[in-house]
């Protein structure tokens, strides 16, 4: 979550004016991640997030990701859910932007991933995955494999700046794993963004899974890989097999991995990391003036993408 679009209290209450929601209590930005604008919203009959959707969401799309999230509360998913106004219609027009109210989940966000966290988030991404299973309309994934030598292109000027030969040791990278990307792979609709800030715990247990925006129809052993590399590396940037251990069992307990999903985990492991190296790259070179964003490091992925480069199977990862 960040903020790009400032909107004031007036806008605001016009807005809510189309809904059945009450008054402002309070209202303000959220600064942390990257995408689009978002607003913690109190009002006299709850808390809500309000999204004013930015940069890489195509509006086209918005209708795909609000009317999964319904699909999945319906199923018992902890997301969130779309607030529809008085007209029934959950996606409307705010300070120039499209922009959605969604319901507020309770909970907070794991600051330090704990071992105990990681079997409760396999656990929640398989069941998201079995629960997507019967929403049939599908959304390409936009930052796949093949977004990705675009992405280094467009960084490819002012990379070296970040790191001293960054770019093409990129380019090295990437031919390795677009040679080596696996096809045929169960497939369905995928988070592709279940950082730990997207995730939330209450009283030991998930709460909330949060930020839809990335979701497609992509391999579900892919959106694993997002996690392995989003939960399972330390400060140090070595992974900890315990955790990704418990993590893979968890997963599989309630979706069991194909022996193909198992022998593609260490590529898939390399394209989930080069994917968030490009993406934090490209911001860091591209984020406006005054942006309340917090910036990600890029260089934190080349150091996970090493190690995926160096995993000759699944048992890197504690098997």
């Amino acid at each position: 979550m960040a903020v790009y679009t400032e909107v004031s209290d007036e806008a605001v209450a016009e807005f809510l004016s189309e809904y059945e929601l009450g008054g402002i209590v309070a209202f303000r930005g959220i600064a942390e991640g990257v995408e689009n604008s978002n607003y913690a919203l109190k009002t006299t009959t709850g808390d809500y997030i309000l999204t004013l959707y930015e940069r890489r969401v195509a509006p086209e799309d918005l209708p795909w990701f609000l009317e999964l999230m319904e699909h999945l509360a319906e199923r018992a998913i902890p997301c969130p859910r779309p607030v529809p106004g008085r007209d029934g219609a959950s996606l409307r027009r705010l300070a120039g932007r499209h922009a959605a109210i969604t319901t507020f989940l309770p909970g907070v966000w794991p600051r330090r991933v704990r071992l105990v966290h990681c079997a409760p988030l396999g656990e929640a991404l398989a069941m998201l995955h079995l629960a997507g299973r019967e929403y049939a309309p599908e959304r390409s994934n936009a930052l796949g494999p093949a977004a990705w030598p675009k992405l280094l292109a467009a960084s490819s000027p002012g990379g070296d700046a970040v790191r001293t030969g960054l770019i093409g040791e990129l380019r090295t990278a990437l031919a390795r794993i677009l040679a080596a990307w696996p096809t045929g792979l169960p497939r369905g609709h995928i988070h592709a963004d279940l950082f730990p800030d997207n995730v939330f715990f209450l009283e030991g247990k998930i709460s909330g899974l949060i930020d839809f925006y990335f979701a497609a129809t992509d391999l579900y052993a892919y959106d694993i890989a997002v996690c392995l590399n989003a939960w399972c590396f330390e400060t140090d940037f070595s992974c900890n097999v315990t955790k990704s251990r418990a993590l893979l069992r968890a997963y599989d307990a309630v979706r069991p991995l194909s022996a193909a999903e198992w022998a593609a985990l260490p590529v898939l492991c390399q394209g989930a990391a080069m994917r968030f190296l490009l993406t934090r790259l490209y911001d860091w070179l591209n984020t406006p003036d005054g942006a309340l964003v917090t910036r990600k490091d890029p260089i934190e992925y080349l150091r996970r993408l090493y190690f995926h480069l160096e995993a000759r199977d699944e048992h890197a990862y504690g098997l």
